[in-house]
């Protein structure tokens, strides 16, 4: 992989969680101790610069240690994911990468390092689709939704309704005291705001799912069939994410966030 690369991200993707959590398929000692061989070829990969050859096969053994917990020891946490993002990045496989990344940030929203290492992951896959107006539009206009975590977006709903409530009180009881009406007002709204904006977040992870392309290259389809013509001039690259819209045996028929659509075969990519 690209040297600048190794550089960039050599103290971006430490390793920063344990498991939290152990599964009875695997006993807790040998969680630990795969945990440890997985995190020891990390850390030898990272200093592995000069030796880009060993460096990947040392970020290829921590991968499998990460994979090999969640698998059979039943673990998901964001920590793990995380750490698995990363090595799959400095092994120059964008599509894994941004896959887990949205995977950790979906159990802890509010990780900066998260979110920073998954700007750069996108930031050096092939496909750059430009987010359609509308959307763009929507995440000014209603920003609390799109850039607070849905955690903070709960903890204000729950203070703006307490004091709410607190308002309408001291409005009732003592009528004289003024600020009342104003604070309830504004409390109110507010209150419906964010609770909204959390109950929108549960309907839509219940309803849709989102993915992401792994495969180096992926002819989109106008239809479920590969006698379909291409949906588009260019294939569609690794870490390309997209919305489900529909399902099919053997194809997936995908939303881009420019909002063109296409179908492509789902052993092409993965659901987060």
């Amino acid at each position: 992989m690209r040297l600048e690369c190794v550089f960039i991200l050599f103290f971006m993707a430490a390793v920063v969680c344990v498991p939290d959590c152990f599964g009875a398929t695997m006993k807790e000692q040998d969680l630990y101790s795969l945990f440890r061989q997985a995190n020891d070829a990390f850390r030898q990969a990272n200093n592995s610069t000069d030796d880009p050859e060993a460096a990947g096969q040392l970020y290829q053994e921590a991968i499998l240690g990460y994979e090999s917990i969640m698998e059979q020891g039943g673990i998901r946490n964001a920590g793990l994911f995380y750490n698995l993002a990363n090595a799959y990045l400095l092994r120059d496989d964008i599509g894994r990468a941004i896959l887990n990344y949205r995977r950790a940030l979906a159990l802890d929203p509010t990780d900066p390092e998260i979110q920073k290492n998954l700007m750069f992951a996108r930031s050096q896959r092939v496909d750059q689709v430009q987010i359609r107006a509308r959307k763009k539009v929507l995440q000014r206009l209603f920003f609390w939704h799109y850039d607070f975590s849905a955690r903070s977006r709960f903890v204000v709903a729950c203070a703006s309704f307490a004091c709410f409530c607190l308002a309408l009180t001291v409005r009732i009881w003592w009528p004289g005291v003024p600020g009342t009406v104003v604070l309830s007002v504004i409390t109110g709204i507010l209150s419906m705001c964010m609770s909204g904006s959390v109950a929108l977040d549960q309907y839509v992870e219940s309803h849709f799912r989102s993915g992401v392309i792994l495969a180096e290259l992926v002819t989109a389809r106008q239809g479920d069939g590969a006698s379909y013509a291409e949906a588009f001039k260019e294939p569609l690259h690794a870490g390309s994410e997209f919305d489900l819209i529909e399902q099919r045996a053997g194809w997936w028929h995908i939303e881009l966030a420019d909002g063109k659509r296409a179908w492509i075969p789902d052993k092409t990519a993965e659901l987060i």
